[in-house]
Parts: C-alpha cells; structure tokens; sequence
C-alpha cells in the first residue's frame, strides 16, 4: 500500500513538473523574443544603415569567389570543347580510311600497296578489323564527351545566371540602401526643424515695451481730449442773431415766412 502511494505521489509530481515546464518555457521564449525586439528597437536607425551596407560589402568577396569557379569552369568546358572537336576529326579520318579499305578488299585482290608498301589480303583484313574496333571504341568514347560537354555548358549556363541574379540582387539592395538613406536624411531634417525652440524673448519684450507706450499715449490723448471738453473757457461773445435766423430758416426750409416774422416779433417784444 506505501509503495502503491509512493508511485502515485511520483506520478502526480512528475505530471505537475511537466504541467508547469511547458508555461515556463513558453514564458522563456517570449521574455527571450521580448528582449530582441527591444534590442533591435534600441539600435540607431544610422548604425543599422552601416550594417547593411557592411553587409551588402561582404557579398564581395562570395561573388568573386563564384566568379573564380565559373572562369575555371568555362576553361574546363573550353578543354572539353577542343578535345571533342579533336576525336571527331579522327573519327571522320578513321571513317574515311575504313571506307578506303573496304573498296579495296572489295575487289579481291592477293595483294594491296600503301605507302610503297605491299601488303597481303590478309593483313589488309586484320588491320581493318583492328581499325574497325578502335573506331567504334572512339565514337563511342566522343559521344561519353559530347554528353559531359552538354552537361557542363548547362551547368556553366546556370551559374552564370545565378551570378547575373546575384549582382542584380545586390544592385537593387545599394539602391534600397541609398533609398532609406535618404529618407533618414529627410527624417532627421524634420525631426530637427521641429524641435528648434528659437529664443524671441527680446523680441517680445521689445513689443511688450511699444504697446505700453502706444497706451500711455493713447490716455494721454485721451485725457485732453476730455479736459478741452469740460474744462474749456466760456465764449464771452454775443451769438449773431442774423446767424440764428439762417440756421433757423435752413433748418426748417421754405415752411413759411411768417414763422420766421413770428420769431423777430418774439425777439424784439
């Protein structure tokens, strides 16, 4: 019964660590994922520029390297192209000899002569047959080349187009890189031209100072204006009647005379 109760605590133990080691380690590689945003979010804008360009420089020395293996490979290829070319000349002379022999065994004759040299039918004969067999040998070995030859110019078509994707691909990433640059450049122009705080505090105080007195002047004014209003001199002079009685007959128009007479009656009663 303890040892049934002891397997089962194990059990529950282990099954709990397992439980809790799968959070843990999910909760480890956020936190580690967390902290490489972060860092990648730290880094300047400029110092990440010079990497890419650091690393678009490193292309270099790959390319020359591919560059290297193709010039070796087009000179493998151009050997093989010589060789083949070479075999298929023999081929066409070995054709051309067997050709010549079979005519002449053809006419049965005891005795052939090559060269200044006499030579029985047999001999004439076996060395075909010896010519024969090297000559299928040699076409055969020409169409191994000629399939090896094919094979390498494909090979050497590839790379060459891989190289050509690999220089495009790098022009287009210098451009991209200048791309971002520039804008960088605008950015930080931007960013610059909005926090420039300018110091206009004299200029303000020289504005604050003309309104002040803009305003004194302005009571000043002011106050003689009222002080001639209130406080002027009392006109010592006798009105013009005869002025009154214009302004009256202006005033009222071509009423009528009599209220005019009326008025002169009234003034001199």
């Amino acid at each position: 019964m303890i040892k049934k109760l002891a397997y089962a605590g194990c059990t529950l133990a282990l099954l709990s660590g397992l439980s809790l080691t799968t959070p843990i380690f999910s909760y480890a590689r956020c936190g580690a994922n967390w902290l490489t945003e972060s860092a990648n979010d730290s880094v300047p804008m400029e110092w990440e520029l010079k990497r890419a360009r650091q690393m678009i420089a490193d292309l270099k020395p790959e390319i020359e390297i591919n560059s290297k293996r193709i010039a070796q490979e087009k000179v493998q290829v151009a050997r093989i192209e010589k060789q083949l070319t070479e075999s298929h000349d023999r081929l066409a002379k070995a054709e051309s000899d067997i050709q010549r022999l079979t005519v002449d065994l053809q006419d049965t004759s005891s005795s052939y002569t090559y060269g200044g040299k006499t030579y029985t039918s047999t001999q004439v004969k076996s060395d075909l047959s010896n010519r024969f067999k090297r000559f299928k040998v040699r076409q055969q070995t020409a169409e191994k080349l000629s399939q090896m030859l094919s094979a390498r110019q494909s090979s050497l078509r590839a790379a060459h187009e891989r190289m050509d994707a690999m220089l495009n691909a790098r022009r287009q990433l210098e451009v991209e890189v200048e791309n971002l640059q520039a804008r960088l450049g605008a950015l930080r122009v931007a960013q610059t031209s909005s926090e420039l705080n300018l110091d206009d505090s004299q200029l303000s105080q020289t504005r604050e100072l003309l309104d002040s007195i803009a305003t004194r002047i302005d009571v000043e004014e002011e106050t003689l204006s009222i002080d001639v209003e209130y406080f002027g001199e009392i006109d010592l002079d006798e009105p013009s009647r005869g002025d009154l009685l214009d302004e009256i007959s202006a005033y009222f128009g071509d009423k009528s005379i009599d209220t005019t007479e009326n008025l002169v009656a009234i003034q001199i009663d």
